[in-house]
């Protein structure tokens, strides 16, 4: 009876030294995502959405231009761009937030 509480114990104790081993590689790979790691995950976003718009502004400008009609090209690749954008930069969260929670 003796000998089974102490393997319990010993075995109690493995899980616990390993769940703080786990913790302290997951704080050293972590260890650079500090408040620039942020910063630089909002720019990041911010250009994956700022790029597809402008660059709609821009072929929308240019069929006006080359084209006229009775469509604003410019406003509906505007809308098109920031779109694309924003399903850009949620599919580019979602991986990242993916990584994170793989990670425990």
């Amino acid at each position: 009876m003796n000998a089974s509480k102490e393997h319990e114990g010993r075995e109690r104790l493995a899980q616990q030294i390993g769940a703080k081993e786990a913790r302290k590689i997951k704080a050293r790979r972590e260890r650079d995502r500090s408040v620039w790691f942020g910063l630089g995950m909002f720019g990041l976003v911010g250009w994956s959405v700022a790029v597809p718009t402008v660059i709609g502004i821009a072929v929308g400008t240019w069929i006006d231009n080359r084209w006229p009609s009775s469509i604003s090209w410019r406003l509906t690749l505007l809308f098109v761009g920031v779109v694309l954008g924003f399903c850009n930069a949620w599919r580019w969260m979602q991986s990242e937030r993916g990584e994170g929670q793989n990670d425990e």
